[in-house]
């Protein structure tokens, strides 16, 4: 599927659900790991423009492709959206998403990097902080628990280490 000319890799109905999510809660800032084509950025870029016109994206990527970032930096709504290349739970990346932040913005979460139990469990407790009251923090990919064993080969995710799991050790 593509968002506004970008590629975007989620299930329609998670789309649906963010974006309905953005319109209701209204955020200032979101911030989103895992950037992959961008198409995500723009979701929430386009909605956050329809909503007030003040509000912005941060997107966190340990690999930003050249490709991906010239369509990125070429799009009309790029003006909207802060890269940030590195590891999303890099303190350093931490501290740079700080300083983006207004004291006052009411800012959302997208977790949507790497997949791993531990990788998810430690972006939870780093940026569940950062999550204003009346706003969300929502983890991606989820349904990586219920799928066959064999789903993900060349991943290093699946049944019992995926983003569900994370979500579960993080509510204890």
């Amino acid at each position: 599927f593509d968002w506004l000319g970008l590629p975007i890799i989620q299930f329609p109905q998670d789309i649906v659900a963010i974006q309905e999510i953005i319109w209701q809660t209204k955020p200032d800032v979101i911030i989103e790991t895992g950037v992959a084509r961008g198409g995500s950025l723009m979701l929430s870029a386009s909605i956050l423009h329809l909503l007030n016109g003040n509000g912005k994206v941060i997107g966190i990527d340990i690999d930003i492709r050249a490709h991906n970032l010239e369509a990125i930096e070429q799009h009309p709504l790029a003006f909207r959206i802060e890269l940030l290349q590195g590891s999303s739970v890099d303190h350093a990346i931490i501290q740079q998403v700080k300083e983006k932040i207004k004291p006052t913005d009411k800012v959302m979460v997208i977790l949507d990097s790497n997949h791993t139990h531990d990788h998810v469990l430690e972006e939870l407790k780093l940026y569940s902080h950062l999550v204003s009251k009346g706003c969300y923090l929502v983890v991606m990919d989820t349904t990586i628990d219920d799928m066959p064993d064999d789903y993900f080969p060349d991943r290093p995710w699946g049944k019992c280490n995926n983003p569900k799991t994370a979500v579960h050790e993080f509510l204890k």
